[in-house]
């Protein structure tokens, strides 16, 4: 009885948390209801034994990515009102987009209703050992059988990484150039000076 209610508690939490996502007008409650939703859809995959994708999604998503936005969102001198200005011109795109979404899933719900798409039927080759845990099928998974997958998407992302540094990396004309070197051989007796201000006057910058 006990995880039918958790588990009604946290679906219901997690779509209510995704709403407020969503319909937030503030860009920083969005976050917090986006980092919400992530903590109870962790308590779902706690529920149907997936301990491992539930830590992934507290370690990965809220103490990584969710907080990244959180922190870029917070330093942005955001105009609510310009905000607001492109909600509204952008709406009618918007609407068109997401009823294309929704006829799609419409469509793909009656083609699976009707007998139209047929799913694969595990054949028993992806089956995890007799007495292994989440976290050893998973790891054997992802090292074994779809270690060129996980390893092209690592590629995939260090290159998107690697492009968004050189999108955003900009070089100051107004800022004298950085010397490395020069800064590398100075001695630490050159880095400080030793005033000694003399009892009641300032120090001579």
């Amino acid at each position: 009885m006990i995880h039918i209610i958790a588990f009604y508690l946290f679906a219901a939490m997690v779509i209510a948390s995704g709403a407020f996502t969503i319909l937030s007008r503030n860009p920083v409650h969005s976050v917090l209801w986006l980092i919400m939703a992530f903590f109870n859809a962790a308590g779902l995959m706690v529920l149907v034994g997936a301990e491992f994708i539930a830590m992934l999604l507290v370690i990965v998503y809220v103490g990584a990515v969710a907080v990244l936005f959180l922190f870029v969102v917070m330093m942005l001198d955001i105009d609510f009102a310009e905000l607001r200005a492109g909600f509204i011109r952008n709406f009618p795109l918007g609407l068109a987009l997401a009823l294309v979404l929704l006829a799609e899933l419409v469509l793909g719900l009656g083609a699976y209703q009707v007998g139209s798409l047929h799913l694969g039927t595990p054949d028993g080759s992806a089956a995890t050992a007799v007495g292994a845990s989440n976290i050893e099928a998973i790891g054997a998974l992802l090292y074994g059988r779809y270690l060129f997958l996980f390893e092209s998407a690592g590629i995939i992302l260090l290159v998107a990484m690697i492009g968004a540094i050189v999108l955003t990396h900009r070089e100051r004309k107004d800022q004298r150039p950085q010397n490395i070197s020069q800064q590398i051989a100075r001695r630490p007796d050159e880095a400080t000076v030793n005033m000694k201000p003399g009892v009641g006057e300032g120090v001579r910058l």
